[in-house]
């Protein structure tokens, strides 16, 4: 008979009745085996074999490796442990067979306690062999240095209690509580929308006398070139972080320090390419980004109350690596970070020109005040930038969105389709039995779905070459946000009613600001950087069907500084004057109106340049009111899918 609170499933099981509780279990087995099946591709035995997969015991579900190793090895001698990070599972290979069959019959609804205090069940099931596919060896950014132990763990006491939060906001230095976290500003205000500073406006005092003899020091030592002249103190609780970003090159001179007192951290390097390099920076150490890691890469904190760590004693500092057999979890406390910074008082000359907001050469523009300057911005921002990356952007450019197939597969066999905004054409040859014709700005995209053999013209989405009242549908596909004024926008709306039959329906779908929607991120800012691959392998959004071909960032989008630019918020009103912000990937939307950088193949440095495509994001209900204000239409339904906002109109 099974053990107390274990379960076998049927190729197991003995003659005996199964008990109420039992039969639970089994259920529940039964389920962790199917989820990863259709969630992860992990196929289970029902053999019994060296190797098994325990489903919630896994880094995703907070379990670290020394909860679940003790526990594993009670049933024999456990000749490996794999935990991939992020995953809500392991795996755990036996010296034999009959020792796995133990854990089996053992651990299998085994209850244990996770590191945030909450009950994890376990559900074990054999497969033939416990792997996982890692990434390949990493190196730290070029430029990047990690200095351990450079001070003392009494200076460390020294310095933190040096910093006084309850201080009157009046004084001198800047203080504020962020949502996230407190914050202390010396010598100049660090300005997190722009990652810059106002150099016409420093603070009175300068930094504190206590670090004088320690940048002394570094400055002898040679991790910095010059005395730094702006500090800003972040104090983080654990489960907080920062968004990903790079400080703005004119701002500051090239070295950067960073130091890490009261807890350890990981900090996740980011690559235009999409490589990703998790480091950790251990407390009491110093963080040195100088040369391409300061100018080129992005460095952020994920928002979480674990970092997965290796395991490895001896390992402290540096790239936490892809090696399964050697992670676990390290529980965030509250640390403090003192970042040191150069004002630079001339404009960067760095060897990385195409993101330097130094040397750019266009300026970006400011937010169209008229018709003419917003037909401009198109067709500088939109129409031009569209033409050069045509190819590239193609490339990246294969999987349909699965409800705007599921709305051209739902219309009638021989419904006329006008696709307005075509791109490559993905969607023309999605329902065979329709008769669908596309049109786009682009001569170029346009080329490319010839080449395919659609039926499709250039054409205007202000003025669409088509016959009026004559369709049964027609959809807009990532279009209507490239329009730059709420008017233009409101007519390309009322261009797709012009050409429907009455009853015909349009389906559009815009970008939306709203990145996260009922607490869960969108695939833009939530995505795994590592599905993204190098700078011309296929994005994430050509890997599956799910995220959204638009709003996926794209092999060739960039994370670029920040010119030194006002945000440009909200819609048409209101915003003379305002120069439209450079947007970073990855990251929330700030503003409304923004410049996304598109970067082509040949990657940093390596003659890519960087283009700018004009986007407004729309707001929750800016899309239906805009609808609901067009003549003879019904908003049949709206809905939110993946960073987007989508309307399906009908003609009255």
């Amino acid at each position: 008979m099974a053990a107390p609170g274990t379960v076998m499933d049927s190729s197991h099981q003995s003659s005996y009745k199964l008990s109420k509780t039992e039969k639970k279990f089994l259920r529940k087995q039964m389920k962790a085996r199917h989820t990863l099946l259709r969630h992860e591709g992990i196929e289970t035995v029902s053999c019994a074999t060296r190797s098994l997969v325990v489903a919630n015991g896994g880094l995703g579900n907070n379990v670290s490796r020394n909860q679940l190793l003790p526990v594993l090895e009670k049933c024999g001698l456990v000749d490996a442990l794999l935990m991939p990070p992020n995953k809500p599972y392991a795996f755990v290979r036996y010296k034999t067979a009959e020792e796995a069959e133990k854990a089996y019959v053992t651990l299998n609804g085994k209850e244990i306690v996770d590191d945030l205090g909450q009950k994890i069940i376990l559900y074990l099931n054999f497969v033939e062999k416990a792997q996982w596919k890692e990434l390949g060896l990493q190196a730290l950014p070029p430029g990047l240095m990690v200095v351990e132990e450079i001070i003392s763990s009494e200076d460390e006491k020294i310095l933190l209690e040096s910093v006084n939060w309850t201080e009157d906001i009046d004084n001198h230095n800047v203080q504020k509580s962020l949502k996230h976290r407190r914050v202390k500003h010396f010598g100049y205000e660090f300005h997190y929308e722009n990652n810059s500073v106002d150099k016409d406006k420093p603070l009175p005092g300068g930094l504190p006398d206590i670090w004088d003899s320690i940048l002394e020091k570094w400055l002898k030592e040679g991790f910095i070139k010059h005395k730094p002249d702006q500090l800003t103190v972040n104090q983080y609780e654990p489960g907080h972080g920062i968004p990903a970003h790079i400080d703005t090159h004119s701002a500051f001179e090239e070295e950067i320090v960073s130091l890490s007192l009261g807890s350890e951290i990981v900090m996740d390097f980011k690559h235009p390419d999409g490589v990703t390099v998790p480091v950790m920076l251990p407390r009491r150490s110093l963080l040195v980004m100088t040369g391409e890691s300061r100018y080129l890469w992005t460095h952020g904190i994920t928002p979480r109350k674990f970092d997965t760590v290796q395991a490895s004693k001896g390992h402290r500092s540096g790239i936490i690596t892809s090696d399964v057999g050697d992670l676990t979890l390290s529980k965030r406390g509250i640390r403090t970070s003192f970042t040191f910074r150069k004002v630079r008082q001339t404009p960067c000359n760095c060897s990385y020109p195409l993101v330097c907001d130094s040397q750019m050469k266009e300026t970006p523009p400011s937010f169209p005040e008229s018709a003419r300057e917003a037909s401009q911005l198109e067709r500088e921002y939109v129409h031009r930038v569209y033409e050069e990356i045509a190819e590239h952007f193609s490339s990246t450019r294969h999987t349909p969105w699965p409800r705007v197939v599921d709305f051209l597969k739902a219309l009638p066999s021989g419904s006329l389709v006008a696709d307005v905004g075509c791109g490559n054409g993905k969607y023309l040859g999605i329902n065979k039995e329709l008769y669908m014709v596309g049109c786009d700005r682009s001569q170029a995209l346009v080329g490319i779905c010839r080449e395919r053999r659609s039926e499709v013209l250039v054409g205007d989405a202000l003025a669409v070459p088509l016959r009026g009242g004559s369709w049964d549908a027609c959809i807009s596909v990532a279009v209507t946000h490239h329009l730059a004024t709420a008017e233009r926008r409101a007519a390309a709306l009322q261009e797709l009613v012009r050409l429907l039959r009455p009853g015909g329906m349009a389906l559009v779908y815009v970008w939306a600001m709203e990145q996260e929607y009922e607490k869960k991120k969108s695939k833009y800012i939530g995505g795994s950087a590592r599905r993204r691959g190098e700078a011309e392998a296929t994005p994430s959004d050509a890997a599956e069907p799910g995220p959204p071909a638009e709003q996926v960032p794209e092999a060739g989008d960039l994370d670029p500084p920040r010119p030194d630019a006002r945000a440009a918020g909200g819609g048409a009103g209101g915003l003379t004057d305002a120069t439209l912000p450079v947007h970073t990937n990855r990251t929330s939307f700030r503003s409304q109106d923004v410049l996304v950088p598109w970067h082509r193949r040949g990657g940093p440095g390596r003659g890519g340049p960087v283009l700018h495509r004009y986007y407004h994001v729309f707001r929750a209900g800016e899309l239906e009111e805009a609808c609901r204000r067009l003549s003879h239409v019904r908003l049949l339904r709206s809905y939110y899918d993946q960073g987007n906002w989508c309307v399906v109109l009908q003609k009255a």
